[in-house]
């Protein structure tokens, strides 16, 4: 393992885990494994407010369906408040950082003063040498910013990036209440945990100069930055639920599998060649930050369907029958009325036609129905007078097939089709609305076998039923 190869991942659980912090959680993770280095999982749980255990269990529970082991975590920082408290007084004691007496209210007129005068809208330093006037009041405690030059990093993907000093504000460190802000304890927590490389998204580019500021008052070497592009909806403006951008646990019962999600979401913004689909190992294998792209990566719900069918094409039979009979029973059926070998026919001929796992499942629900509800549509147009004659003549040649199936059932359509001069579609689009429901199926010889003999006919006497009423 490379030890110098240090990098974390830091939701916030005040909310599920979206996609794109899903796709950076991807970045950091591959990036580590390609140079064998550690994959760190901290949970930034400060937010008394917003912060629950429902959504620390959520988050949990996503990666742990992608399949994301951590190295190491989850931390939290509620638990760590001792460190940061110690990080503030040797800040305090080293004169790097400050106790701030002046209210809420006269730092928002510092703030509209220096707003009137057309200058930075920031704390104006006030008690930076005044404390001792009024001991006894209540504080916060403040960095010390230079009040000249420039707070410099490097961005892997932008280059040296600056920020004049003068621009930025004696941030808060300590609240009055005493506990720690976010900048300050993402600092400290990147500084105990060692981290190499800070991976993020440009979102988190004004918080960098912040956190440099703490790491160089504590005398700490800067890790090495990559601000990552943001995910925009194919509108061009920023990725939401209205685009498509679900919790990655809505994206699991939604029927997409973690593979293809995390094939996609790598993909937006990573390339190598002209290669769409990787296996997690080429992944691993090929992925660097330098040949992440700059700009916005555009989400595509429609390729995301596409690549997630292609993983259904070939995923293993077992797992989609595993799938499909999980599906059921939340649907209240029983996948014990077919074996096991009719199920694996079933997800093998609705594999090729499933966008989603959903769909399969949905696909497949005839087949276990013990009664067929018509589409009233289909059932007007198809299920008629004329096609009840064709339909009744093959019911009759299908009761006297001994093994039913595909290739005697084929052969029994084409003999009804001889004898009554009529092509496929003629005969099989009634067969397929009287046993299925709908008019949408594998191809109707498949799907009658797949069936049975017994249940086939009795679909189609419910079906020639319902025409001689």
């Amino acid at each position: 393992m490379n030890t110098d190869i240090r990098v974390r991942f830091a939701p916030s659980n005040t909310g599920h885990l979206h996609i794109g912090g899903a796709r950076t959680a991807l970045f950091n993770w591959f990036f580590a494994k390609h140079h064998e280095g550690t994959a760190i999982l901290r949970v930034e749980d400060t937010d008394r407010q917003r912060s629950t255990e429902e959504f620390y269990d959520a988050i949990l529970e996503a990666f742990d369906w992608l399949g994301l082991e951590w190295d190491e975590g989850p931390y939290r920082q509620s638990q760590r408040m001792d460190l940061y408290q110690e990080a503030a007084n040797k800040l305090l004691s080293s004169g790097n950082a400050y106790r701030c007496t002046c209210t809420p209210d006269e730092v928002n007129e510092m703030r509209e003063r220096a707003r009137a005068e057309g200058k930075t809208p920031k704390y104006d330093g006030t008690c930076r040498d005044r404390y001792d006037k009024d001991p006894a009041a209540p504080f916060c405690l403040r960095l010390r910013v230079p009040d000249e030059g420039e707070t410099i990093f490097n961005d892997i993907l932008s280059g040296n990036i600056s920020f004049e000093n003068s621009q930025l504000d004696d941030m808060v460190i300590v609240r009055t209440d005493g506990t720690p802000t976010y900048n300050f304890c993402v600092a400290i927590d990147d500084i105990d945990m060692q981290i190499s490389h800070v991976i993020r998204g440009n979102d988190h580019l004004s918080n960098t100069p912040k956190q440099v500021l703490v790491y160089r008052a504590l005398n700490e070497p800067t890790p090495k930055f990559a601000h990552i592009s943001m995910i925009l909806g194919p509108d061009k403006k920023r990725l939401s639920k209205r685009h498509g951008a679900d919790s990655v646990l809505e994206y699991k019962e939604r029927g997409f599998l973690p593979e293809a999600l995390i094939n996609y979401l790598v993909r937006l913004g990573w390339s190598h060649g002209d290669q769409e689909i990787f296996t997690k190992e080429e992944i691993i294998e090929n992925f660097s930050l330098e040949n992440l792209n700059r700009s916005a990566a555009i989400f595509n719900p429609e390729k995301l369907l596409w690549l997630n069918q292609e993983y259904i094409k070939s995923a293993d039979s077992g797992f989609l029958v595993e799938s499909l009979d999980s599906g059921l029973k939340d649907r209240g059926l029983s996948p014990d009325q077919l074996n096991h070998r009719t199920r694996m026919g079933i997800v093998d001929e609705l594999r090729t036609r499933s966008s989603t796992l959903v769909d399969m499942i949905e696909g497949a629900l005839f087949f276990f129905e013990d009664e067929v509800e018509w589409d009233e549509k289909a059932a007007s147009k198809f299920l008629t007078p004329q096609s009840s004659r064709l339909m009744l003549k093959l019911r009759n040649e299908l009761s006297e097939i001994d093994t039913f199936t595909s290739k005697h059932i084929k052969s029994a359509f084409h003999r009804v089709m001889d004898e009554e001069a009529v092509k496929l579609g003629k005969l099989a689009q009634p067969v397929r609305v009287a046993i299925t429901g709908g008019t949408i199926s594998p191809g109707i010889f498949e799907t009658l076998s797949l069936l049975g003999r017994d249940r086939s006919l009795h679909r189609l006497d419910a079906a020639l039923g319902r025409v001689n009423q």
